[in-house]
């Protein structure tokens, strides 16, 4: 094991790392009061003030381990992460160098969305939880098992026991106690489940024990479709329409008994805001 002091600077760090690490063609580059790196084994061991950077992601906190030749990465203590758009701050970060990050302890994942034709004026993304696992190379997947709040500046909130989503698409699924918050819409709405596409769609799909409120109206059912129109009404489809069984004739089974089956009405359902009395 070979002691580094920090006054060397990561130089001579980075030189062994480029020679052990023939697996990527991104730079790594590791700073510290204090690194300890095994040339036979890859691994530095980096304890105060890390600042870590490999390729486009950027990652500083108290202590860290780091591997030159598979560059997975392990910080603990007030770590910050920054790659692309977003910024995630949390107690624990595990990397495993291949495009998958886990972040444990008090997770704040913040996406700042530039200003484009469907945002004027940008946006904020915020995902809170005590764990987020992030696939930033698959349209920046997001699993939250533990469950927590994703907010928008511009959209509003979405809370579950469990979430799910790919940011790059504004396609989020939440799991159990799922409520929607539209506050541009004044809309809430809620269910055991909650799929979310915002991005082209433009609809939530809530199902089981499912509701969305507006104003002082309110729809419930099943399953229920909200498509969130841009002129802010709340358009809601009931569940697909049930197909009536063919009742048998008396010449096919004079015996048989059939009841007729409950139908639900197939229906588009327009909530519109309170209109006010004249007087």
């Amino acid at each position: 094991m070979k002691k580094i002091c920090a006054a060397l600077t990561a130089a001579m760090l980075i030189s062994s790392a480029a020679m052990a690490a023939q697996t990527t063609e991104e730079p790594s580059e590791v700073n510290a009061d204090t690194i300890e790196y095994d040339m036979n084994t890859g691994i530095v061991t980096a304890e105060g003030n890390v600042l870590l950077k490999h390729g486009i992601t950027r990652a500083t906190g108290l202590h860290a381990l780091f591997n030159v030749n598979t560059k997975e990465a392990h910080l603990i203590g007030n770590v910050i992460v920054v790659r692309d758009d977003m910024r995630i701050t949390c107690y624990k970060l595990t990397s495993n160098g291949q495009g998958y990050m886990s972040a444990d302890g008090n997770v704040i994942a913040t996406q700042t969305v530039a200003p484009d034709e469907k945002y004027p004026d940008g946006d904020t993304r915020t995902f809170t939880s005590e764990r987020i696992d992030y696939f930033p190379d698959d349209r920046k997947h997001v699993i939250i098992p533990t469950g927590g709040v994703i907010t928008s500046a511009v959209e509003g909130t979405f809370t579950a026991d469990q979430m799910e989503g790919w940011i790059d698409d504004e396609h989020y699924i939440g799991s159990g106690n799922a409520h929607l918050v539209s506050t541009s819409r004044n809309m809430e709405a809620g269910g055991d489940n909650v799929d979310y596409d915002g991005k082209d769609a433009g609809k939530a799909v809530l199902s089981g024990n499912a509701w969305a409120f507006q104003n002082n109206n309110t729809i419930r059912g099943n399953r229920l479709t909200v498509y969130l129109a841009d002129d802010g009404n709340l358009k809601a489809d009931a569940a697909p329409k049930v197909e009536m069984p063919q009742m048998p004739t008396v010449e096919e089974d004079v015996d048989k008994k059939s009841e007729p089956a409950q139908v639900e009405k197939d229906e588009t359902v327009i909530i519109e805001p309170e209109k006010k009395s004249d007087e």
